[in-house]
């Protein structure tokens, strides 16, 4: 089986995991880093990442309001997807992603990682969070 990617998207970064081969464990693998809104420097990164690893599956957060509603950075997730499946033959599902960085934030002060730390990770892990939460509503 291929592997499945996912992808936290922000302004400056964009943190990336990978499921294993068998689509159970999502793992952080990096954090993209970018000139603000260079999106297209963050896609040609990405697709390396696909190809490297044989993704047939991204898993894009897809950033909402607490009420539900989208905003700016929601549009900005559905373009990047639009932008991504002309690049590549992928398929790409759009998660809700709310909160996840705050449950990045918590686990990581929970393992009594210092700060600077986390601020290299959070993204890293919060696409960990997104992916594995979307392979857990597969099961």
């Amino acid at each position: 089986m291929n592997k499945i990617m996912g992808l936290d998207l922000g302004s400056r970064t964009c943190g990336v995991a990978l499921s294993d081969s068998l689509q159970m464990i999502a793992t952080g693998k990096e954090t993209i880093h970018f000139a603000e809104d260079d999106y297209s420097t963050a896609l040609e990164k990405v697709c390396a990442i696909i190809d490297e690893n044989k993704v047939e599956t991204v898993v894009l957060g897809l950033p909402k309001h607490m009420n539900g509603d989208e905003g700016v950075r929601a549009d900005i997730s559905k373009k990047f997807k639009e932008m991504l499946t002309e690049k590549r033959p992928v398929k790409v599902v759009l998660w809700d992603e709310r909160l996840t960085t705050v449950s990045a934030q918590k686990s990581m002060i929970a393992s009594n990682m210092n700060r600077q730390k986390r601020k290299k990770m959070i993204d890293t892990m919060a696409a960990q969070i997104i992916l594995q939460s979307y392979l857990d509503a597969r099961s």
